[in-house]
């Protein structure tokens, strides 16, 4: 088995065992412009093409004007037209304080306020489309990192489900690239000659993931099944499905 074909069989493995896709589904793609989002976008696209489940595909992809991070949207169009997939491009900004609806506390990191906004943005525009489904490129090793970061920061057994239903809204999140692994992604990424974003966050290697994604390094080490053992007890707890 090559390695897409592994990545496919790991795909449409999470579709089934999760439950991800349902018929008639329109499912918003949050495309960030990294590997992992356009190897969401790319396997969606080409599974959309299978008549069951029937679903249909657009993508999003949110611009930060106060970030220093920059992607090609040119490619981003093309890619997105080459899988004749609708692109939604949305230029925000976010401010320095805590956003309405979030705790008050100390000082949100700026990783954070971004991200909230990006997703801000991805609802609100799943809301005007009639969306039923937003697909976030969120793979194994992502799900695994945050179950460490939980365990560690907040004394929580929990992580980013692999499908997760908003409770104020009707609108399911999934992450059907769950049981791919980072490693596989990126190789697959050069060998399809992805484009990389212009310029990196600036705050991309300064944060409790880095440290989460060390950490989780360290454990491999120990036990190369780690991954395995990990993603198991989230599994068998009930953390990888939310209603």
């Amino acid at each position: 088995m090559n390695l897409e074909e592994k990545l496919w069989k790991a795909f449409n493995k999470a579709l089934g065992q999760f439950q991800l896709i349902d018929e008639d589904d329109r499912i918003l793609v949050g495309l960030s412009g990294g590997k992992d989002s356009l190897c969401l976008l790319e396997f969606l696209a080409r599974r959309s093409k299978v008549h069951v489940p029937r679903f249909t595909v657009e993508a999003c992809h949110v611009r930060m004007d106060n970030i220093h991070y920059e992607t090609d949207t040119t490619y981003l169009q093309s890619f997105c037209d080459r899988l004749s997939i609708p692109l939604h491009i949305i230029t925000t900004s976010f401010a320095a304080t805590v956003p309405d609806g979030v705790p008050s506390g100390r000082q949100k990191p700026a990783c954070f306020l971004c991200s909230w906004q990006r997703r801000k943005q991805l609802f609100n525009l799943a809301q005007e489309l009639g969306c039923t489904k937003i697909a976030l490129g969120h793979h194994q090793d992502d799900i695994i990192h945050t179950a460490l970061m939980n365990l560690t920061f907040q004394g929580q057994f929990s992580t980013m489900p692999a499908k997760l239903r908003m409770k104020k809204m009707p609108i399911t999140i999934i992450r059907p690239l769950c049981l791919c692994q980072e490693t596989d992604i990126r190789i697959y990424a050069e060998t399809q000659q992805y484009e990389k974003q212009i310029k990196q966050c600036p705050y991309e290697h300064d944060t409790k993931r880095t440290a989460a994604a060390e950490l989780f390094q360290h454990i491999q080490q120990l036990n190369p099944e780690a991954r395995y053992s990990i993603f198991h007890a989230l599994e068998t707890n009930n953390k990888l499905v939310e209603y």
